[in-house]
C-alpha cells in the first residue's frame, strides 16, 4: 500500500473546471475529477500556511490557541507516527515557509525530504546590487519583493523552476520505489501562490500569446493584501497571471496522474489532491487574505480523493470535511490507531459513500473571526470589544512566521497548564497580536444557499442562535481556552442564549467595513493629509498626536516601523477598521494643523 498526496498552496475552487470554472485551461483537473471523487463541502481550519499543516501533522485545530508557528513538543505529527509504522515518508517542496523560523520543526518529522529554492522573496541568491523595480501594481519595495526579482533570473525557463523541480523530484520517488511497499509521497508545491510567477506558454491562454511587454498595463502577478483599488481591467489582469500559473500546475498535476498510469498505481496507491486555502482575487473588493474575513472564496477548498480500497470514482460527495481529517484518513489508509487526541476523521467511509464526518466545522485565523459552517450557513463570530482582548498564545516555541518573539514580548509570559491536549507538558502563555481587525468586520450570518457570493449578510435571531450553539459546542470539544470564550463573549459553560446574539449589535461595524473608500485623488497632497508617509506625520508633534487618536494601530512601534512609508490613505487600504468617515476625519484634523492657529481657520484680526 502507497499513498501520495499532492499539495497545492492558495488554489481557488472557483477558477477548477471540475468546480464550475470557465475559461481555465485545467485538464489535468478535468481528467483528475475523472479519475477520483470530488469533494463539494471541504473546508480548511486554521490559517494561513502553517497552521493548516499544523492541522494536517497533528489532525487537531491550531487557531484557537496558536498563532503561525511550528510544531509543538506534545504534538503528534502524522508522518513521524507513519515513518515508526514501518511506513517511509518523503516530502518533495519548494514551500519555503518550513525553513522559517516558524516552520522548521515540520520537515524534519519525514524520514527523507528535498528542497527547491526560489518562492516568494526566499532567501536564495545573493546579489548586493539592486534589481530594477519593474511598474508594478503592488506598493511593496521591501526586502522580500527585491529578492524575488533577483531569484527570478535563475528560473529563466520552466525546467529551472522550483515547481517543475519539486514535481520532478517526486516522479523520481516514485519511479525509484513503484515496487515497493509501504510509502507516503507528500509532493507540496507553492504554486500557484503569488507572486504568479510562470510562462508565456501558459499566459498565452489569458493573454492572447502576446509577450509581456506588448500587454498593457504593469506587471500584476503580486497583488498586495489590500482592498481594490484599480479598475475592472486591472482586476482582470491580475486573474489572469493566476490563472496562467494555475494552469502550469495542472501541467504539473498531469505529469502524476501519467506517472500513476505507467506504474500501474492506481490499484494499489491513494491519491490525494489538495490545499490549504485559496485567495481572494478581487472578490468582495479585495486582494489576497488574513486582513479580511475567510470568505467562501478563501476557505472553500476543492478536494479530490481516490482510495483503491473502495474504487469510487468520477462522482462527488456532499459530506462536510476539513483539513484537520487528512491525517487521519492516512494513518487509516496504513492501518496505523489514529492518537486520542487527533479531533479529525478518517474519510474512507465519505469516499466510498458519502458518510456523514460532522455536523459543523470550525475555521479561522488566530485572533480574528471565530468562524462556524454546516455547509449552508456560515457564522462569523467577532470579539465583542475592540480591544480584542483577552488574547493569548500557548506555545512551548515562541517564534513568529520569520523571527523568534522578542523579549520584549515575553515579558508577560506565564507558565501554565498542562492543557488537555499538551500531555501533561506545561506551555508559555502570553499576550497574542493580530494584523486585521475583526471587530472592525462585525459579526456577520451568510446563507451560502441563497448568497454564494457572501454579499447579504443576514440578521436573523433564529437562525443566528443556532449557529452561535453550534460554534461554541464546537469550541468547548476543541479545548479552546476560556479567553476565546470572553473574546468573543460566549459562554464557556452553560447555555447559549438570545443575549448572546451579536450580529444586530454590530451590524454598524459591518456596513462601515464595506462602505467604499474614497480615492486618494480626493484628498490633498500636503504636508499634513492622509496622503503624505506615516514616518512624516510621525514626526510631526501636532500630527503624531492626531495620527494616534484617530489611528491607535500605529501605536505599536513595531507596526509603525513596518508601515512608517505608507501613507493613512494606504493604511486604510489595507486595513478593514479604517473606514471612510474616520478617514475625512483624520484628514480634516490633519489639515486644520496647518491653519496659522491649528485650529482650521485663521485667527481673528485684533
Amino acid at each position: 500500500m502507497r499513498a501520495i498526496m499532492v499539495m497545492f498552496d492558495t488554489l481557488n475552487r472557483r477558477f477548477l473546471p471540475p468546480y464550475g470554472a470557465e475559461g481555465i485551461h485545467a485538464p489535468n483537473f478535468e481528467r483528475l475529477s475523472r479519475q477520483a471523487v470530488v469533494f463539494d463541502r471541504a473546508y480548511a481550519g486554521s490559517m494561513p500556511c502553517m497552521p493548516a499543516r499544523r492541522e494536517i501533522h497533528t489532525g487537531r485545530y491550531n487557531f484557537l490557541h496558536r498563532s503561525w508557528g511550528p510544531l509543538e513538543p506534545f504534538d503528534d505529527s502524522v508522518p513521524e507516527i507513519l515513518s515508526r509504522a514501518g511506513v517511509h515518508t518523503h516530502l518533495a517542496t519548494d514551500h519555503q515557509h518550513y525553513w522559517e523560523d516558524g516552520g522548521a520543526t515540520y520537515h524534519n518529522r519525514y524520514d527523507t525530504y528535498e528542497f527547491f529554492r526560489g518562492q516568494e522573496g526566499d532567501k536564495w541568491k545573493g546579489h548586493v546590487a539592486d534589481p530594477e523595480f519593474p511598474p508594478s501594481l503592488s506598493w511593496r519595495s521591501d526586502a522580500a519583493r527585491r529578492q524575488d526579482l533577483v531569484n527570478r533570473q535563475y528560473m529563466a525557463t520552466e525546467d529551472r523552476h522550483s515547481q517543475t523541480r519539486t514535481f520532478d523530484a517526486g516522479l523520481e520517488f516514485i519511479a525509484t520505489n513503484a515496487a515497493a511497499d509501504r510509502w507516503f509521497l507528500q509532493i507540496e508545491c507553492f504554486d500557484p501562490h503569488e507572486p504568479f510567477f510562470t510562462y508565456d506558454e501558459h499566459r498565452a491562454h489569458y493573454l492572447h500569446g502576446m509577450p509581456p511587454e506588448q500587454v498593457p498595463g504593469v506587471e500584476a502577478d503580486w497583488p498586495d493584501y489590500r482592498r481594490v483599488t484599480e479598475g475592472e481591467d486591472g482586476v482582470q489582469r491580475v486573474r489572469a497571471e493566476y490563472a496562467a500559473l494555475l494552469t502550469m500546475c495542472d501541467a504539473s498535476l498531469g505529469r502524476v496522474l501519467d506517472a500513476m498510469d505507467e506504474h500501474d498505481l492506481w490499484s494499489d496507491t491513494l491519491l490525494m489532491v489538495c490545499t490549504d486555502h485559496g485567495l481572494l482575487l478581487g472578490e468582495h473588493g479585495w486582494w489576497g487574505k488574513n486582513i479580511q474575513p475567510w470568505y467562501d472564496e478563501n476557505i472553500h477548498t476543492p478536494l479530490f480523493i481516490w482510495d483503491p480500497r473502495s474504487g469510487a470514482r468520477d462522482e462527488r460527495r456532499a459530506s462536510l470535511v476539513q483539513t484537520v481529517d487528512f491525517g487521519p484518513t492516512l494513518l487509516d489508509y496504513f492501518e496505523v490507531p489514529a492518537p486520542e487526541l487527533m479531533q479529525g476523521s478518517a474519510l474512507a467511509g465519505t469516499v466510498a459513500g458519502d458518510a456523514p464526518v460532522r455536523e459543523a466545522g470550525l475555521f479561522g485565523s488566530f485572533g480574528g473571526h471565530v468562524n462556524v459552517t454546516d455547509g449552508r450557513y456560515v457564522y462569523m463570530r467577532a470579539p465583542v470589544s475592540a480591544s480584542n482582548e483577552p488574547l493569548y498564545e500557548h506555545t512551548l516555541m515562541p517564534t513568529h512566521m520569520a523571527s523568534r518573539f522578542a523579549p520584549e514580548e515575553l515579558r508577560d509570559a506565564e507558565l501554565i497548564g498542562p492543557l488537555p491536549f499538551t500531555k501533561d507538558a506545561p506551555v508559555l502563555r502570553l499576550p497574542g497580536r493580530t494584523w486585521g481587525n475583526a471587530h472592525a468586520y462585525g459579526t456577520m450570518l451568510f446563507d451560502l444557499e441563497d448568497d454564494p457570493g457572501q454579499r447579504r449578510p443576514l440578521l436573523d435571531d433564529a437562525a443566528e442562535l443556532r449557529m452561535a450553539r453550534l460554534l461554541t459546542e464546537r469550541m468547548r470539544a476543541c479545548d479552546a481556552p476560556e479567553s476565546q470564550f470572553t473574546r468573543l463573549g460566549l459562554p464557556s459553560e452553560g447555555p447559549v442564549t438570545g443575549a448572546h446574539l451579536l450580529a444586530r449589535a454590530q451590524y454598524g461595524h459591518v456596513v462601515a467595513a464595506h462602505e467604499e473608500l474614497p480615492a486618494a485623488e480626493e484628498f490633498g497632497a500636503g504636508e499634513l493629509s492622509v496622503t503624505a508617509p506615516l514616518a512624516r506625520l510621525l514626526a510631526h508633534d501636532g500630527a503624531r498626536a492626531v495620527v494616534l487618536r484617530h489611528l491607535p494601530l500605529v501605536a505599536n512601534p513595531d507596526f509603525a516601523d513596518r508601515i512608517a512609508d505608507r501613507t493613512p490613505w494606504q493604511l486604510a487600504v489595507t486595513t478593514a477598521g479604517i473606514s471612510a468617515t474616520a478617514l475625512r476625519a483624520l484628514d480634516a484634523d490633519l489639515a486644520a494643523l496647518g491653519t496659522p492657529d491649528g485650529t482650521g481657520s485663521a485667527p481673528t484680526p485684533a
